[in-house]
Order: structure tokens, then C-alpha cells, then sequence
């Protein structure tokens, strides 16, 4: 037998096997990483999808909370797992951002990932104190920004965080002067602002929801190009007299780079196929999460432009990676 015969004897077994492994596939419990803490507004949405997944996939989703580093201690560690289809991870918008914001990540998300699909979005709103009377509305609150330059605090989640690039936009479309205030996150900073510590906070809804039905702060506009169906009332930035300002949380499902396509395309299927079931429609609409169902090919794209949409507002804030 030749040398040539004999290799694509072998490339053809190795093809065949590939082949059947992926016919196969899943056989085994999947793992979900989600690199933040249990409760948060990421970690519901994945063990809203995973639930769905595992019973259409006839195996379960395990999510695997991983927090620490910025997010960047699971990523790290869903990178370097094994490309086989049983680890995936959950990605969001701080993920695009990073790259300009922090000097060192440990991992590239477009070189390092697959994509499977984009989950949804979810609009930023602006909340306040629903104890403070001055603030029931977004242009009495811009008042006070003008009136008390750079006096009235701003909370935000942490320098480059997407509520910090979201409030010197605010700055910027308004030519207000703002005290931008970082915490450890929107949980903190929420609870501040409901606590009259700070002025205001730019959150999801599905972080701030618990406070919202607490009656402890309240959505004065909402950074989207309509109003929220869930909250009708609540007007858009663009109606209150701030142009251009649409800033939507994301997330999105992504495996390690070489994962099979054949793998990629049945995570994709069933990925999409759960977010058409209604009680994750409703899980989703409750936190006012819009469904994206796609391809990996779109979630590919979507990832490059955040990262160069993200990349330049932080440039713009005069930000660099440290």
C-alpha cells in the first residue's frame, strides 16, 4: 500500500469517526458557565435556556456558576475546555467591551469561541429612587444635574461597564455634568439608589426587578427605540429629548473553537426551539428580555460590531485597557 493510500485510509477513519461521535451526540451531561455569581440577571437566563435544552437534547444541562475576575475567570476556563460539544458558556455585552476597557484578557471571544446563537437583548433603563419626589421624571432629574453640576451621583457597575459607558453618553447627548459613582456591580449600586445614597443607576430591568416590585426604585425612561411592552409607562430617552441613545444588555450562547458543526448546529437548533417555548417567552418577557432566535454565522457578526460600536464609546470617554 502506498504512502498516500495509507493517509487517506487513516484521514477517511478519522472523518467516519468524527462522524459518529457527533451522531451520538450529546451522551453525556452538558456543562454551562456562566462566569458570574448565582442570581444574577445572566445566571437566570441560562438556567431558563439550559432547562429547556436538556429536555430536547435528552440530557441535562448542568450550569456551573463560575464568578471572579470581571467575568473572566469561567470564560477563561470554558476556552480551554475540550471542543467536543460539552461545555458551553454564556457570553453578554460586558464581553464586547472588555477588550477596550481591560489590558489583559486571558482569552480572544472571536477567536477563541464558536458561536452557537444570540439569546436576546434587553434595554438599559434608568432608575431612581422611588422614595425621592424631585426625581419622578427624567427632565426634573436633568434639571438637577444642571442646576448641581457635577454634584448629582451617577452610579455605575464599575469603570467600563456598560452603565459607566452609558452614563458618559448621557453626558455627552445631554451636556450635563454628572458625579459617576463605580460600585461592585448593579446589585450594590441599585441598592444605593433605592437607599437615597446615589441619585440614579442604569440597569436592566431583570437586575433591578426585585427592587422594582419592592416599590424601592423606579424606571424614569428606558434606553430602547420603543417603549417596553412590560412597561408601557415608561418612556424612552428618545421621546424625553435624548437622541441616539439605544444601549441593549445581550446574551448569547458560544462553545470552545473547533467544536464539531455538526455539534454547533444541534446546540443552535434546540437553542432556538427553546426560546419559542412559552414558559421561556414568559420567563424572558417578565424580565424584559426580547428573544433573538439566529444562526452562528449572525451571532459572529453581531459579536465583531459590538466590539467595534463598544470599543469606540469607550474611546470616546477617553478610557483605555488597564
Amino acid at each position: 500500500m502506498t504512502l498516500p493510500i495509507r493517509r487517506c485510509i487513516v484521514w477517511l477513519l478519522a472523518v467516519l469517526g468524527a462522524t459518529q461521535a457527533c451522531a451520538a451526540y450529546p451522551d453525556k451531561p452538558i456543562r454551562l458557565v456562566v462566569p458570574w455569581a448565582a442570581g444574577g440577571s445572566t445566571d437566570a437566563v441560562a438556567r431558563a435556556i439550559g432547562q429547556q435544552m436538556s429536555s430536547a437534547l435528552g440530557q441535562e444541562i448542568v450550569v456551573e456558576n463560575r464568578a471572579g475576575g470581571s467575568g473572566m475567570i469561567g470564560t477563561q476556563a470554558a476556552a480551554r475546555a475540550p471542543a467536543d460539544g460539552y461545555t458551553i458558556t454564556i457570553v453578554e455585552l460586558p464581553h464586547a467591551i472588555a477588550p477596550s476597557v481591560i489590558a489583559k484578557i486571558p482569552y480572544d471571544l472571536q477567536r477563541d469561541f464558536a458561536p452557537i446563537g444570540l439569546i436576546g437583548t434587553s434595554a438599559l433603563m434608568l432608575f431612581t429612587g422611588a422614595a425621592v419626589p424631585a426625581h419622578q421624571t427624567l427632565a426634573q432629574w436633568l434639571g438637577d444635574a444642571r442646576a448641581k453640576a457635577g454634584a448629582l451621583a451617577l452610579a455605575h457597575s464599575g469603570n467600563g461597564a456598560v452603565s459607566h459607558l452609558a452614563g458618559e453618553i448621557l453626558q455627552r447627548r445631554t451636556g450635563v455634568q454628572l458625579n459617576l459613582v463605580p460600585y461592585r456591580g448593579s446589585g450594590p449600586a441599585l441598592s444605593d439608589v433605592a437607599g437615597g445614597q446615589v441619585s440614579a443607576h442604569f440597569s436592566t430591568l431583570a437586575s433591578a426587578s426585585a427592587l422594582v416590585a419592592a416599590g424601592r426604585v423606579k424606571p424614569v425612561a428606558v434606553a430602547s427605540a420603543k417603549r417596553l411592552p412590560v412597561m408601557p409607562d415608561v418612556p424612552t430617552l428618545a421621546e424625553l429629548g435624548v437622541p441616539d441613545m439605544v444601549i441593549e444588555q445581550w446574551w448569547g450562547l458560544v462553545a470552545p473553537a473547533g467544536t464539531p458543526a455538526p455539534v454547533i448546529e444541534r446546540l443552535r437548533t434546540e437553542l432556538n426551539a427553546a426560546l419559542g417555548q412559552p414558559v421561556v417567552r414568559e420567563r424572558l418577557r417578565v424580565l424584559a428580555i426580547e428573544k433573538q432566535p439566529g444562526t452562528p454565522a449572525a451571532f459572529a457578526q453581531f459579536i465583531a460590531s459590538e466590539t467595534r460600536r463598544w470599543g469606540q464609546v469607550a474611546r470616546d470617554a477617553g478610557l483605555k485597557p488597564e
